[in-house]
């Protein structure tokens, strides 16, 4: 699978601040993925970086194998990392013309990309006359108007109403489902969860977690089980190798696993020590748990 971005080590200083401290992940072709943390984290930092407008302390970074200069490669990326820039007496449509010609892209572009973001209907109104998210959708336009292999969002539904969420939410999906790779930096847990595939995960400049977003919630599985005699019951699960936490919750014995365990194995073993459950759940952590875990952490791991 062809390899769209490659970091590797990559550390930034404002001074005696250090905003990214060895950070290495790499953007796989026709993925979504999401930079997620809290602010501060160094999310923009990394993007600003790669786009080249933010210089680098040190590491490195290469785009498309390193095939291709940082400079030519560029012209193959779409990217939002501020807010969208626009003339406000011009239309959407005259705005976007304007671009093309910046660019030099067609104009045949124009109508197309304004249906896929959804504002075909108000092409003829002034920018002036946008609410913020339909701002953003422009600007969403504005990016893919050079078919770009990648799209890069810095925090794409910032400050927009929950509506202006699953519009943009909505289009991200639609772009990503036409084979585009997608970054986006977020401090949202429902965004990078609904939206992506793939998650970096940074706090204070480090990486904690790179991986599937599905690799993340699923690393700490549980069960939750109760019988008529949950002491008995207890006592039986502290022998099991795979187990490695125990805890009581609501009249429930939650267990916590160290190695893999189906939930049929757990019943046989449970069963053979003359323990009959009454209820056997097997759930796995929400992303929010997992990164409230990794995030309490002080030893960032990767």
């Amino acid at each position: 699978m062809e390899t769209i971005l490659t970091i590797q080590n990559l550390s930034k200083k404002y001074g005696r601040i250090q905003a990214l401290k060895n950070v290495s992940f790499s953007i796989q072709k026709g993925h979504v993925y999401g930079i997620l943390g809290p602010n501060g984290s160094g999310k923009s930092t990394t993007l600003g970086i790669v786009l080249n407008v933010v210089n680098k302390t040190s590491g490195d970074y290469k785009w498309f194998d390193g095939n291709v200069q940082t400079h030519d490669a560029l012209k193959k990326v779409g990217a939002i990392i501020e807010r969208p820039n626009f003339y406000p007496y011009m239309t959407a449509e005259e705005n976007l013309k304007l671009v093309c010609k910046i660019k030099s892209i067609n104009y045949s572009k124009i109508e197309e990309k304004l249906n896929l973001v959804g504002l075909m209907e108000r092409k003829d109104s002034r920018f002036s006359t946008f609410s913020l998210g339909m701002k953003q959708r422009l600007a969403i336009a504005s990016a893919l108007l050079n078919d770009p292999e990648i799209l890069i969002l810095d925090e794409p539904t910032n400050g927009l109403d929950p509506q202006g969420i699953h519009q943009i939410r909505d289009i991200i999906k639609e772009i990503a489902s036409q084979g585009t790779t997608i970054l986006l930096a977020s401090h949202l847990l429902d965004e990078v969860e609904k939206v992506c595939s793939h998650v970096v995960v940074l706090r204070k400049g480090e990486v904690l977690y790179s991986g599937s977003v599905d690799g993340m919630s699923a690393n700490e599985g549980f069960f939750e089980v109760s019988s008529n005699d949950n002491l008995a019951l207890k006592s039986v699960l502290y022998n099991h190798p795979s187990i490695a936490e125990i805890k009581d919750e609501d009249g429930k014995v939650l267990i916590y696993l160290k190695s893999e365990l189906s939930a049929s194995e757990l019943n046989q073993f449970l069963f053979s020590k003359n323990i009959i459950l009454s209820h056997l759940v097997k759930r796995k952590n929400s992303l929010e748990a997992q990164f409230l875990e990794l995030t309490k952490n002080t030893n960032p791991k990767n």
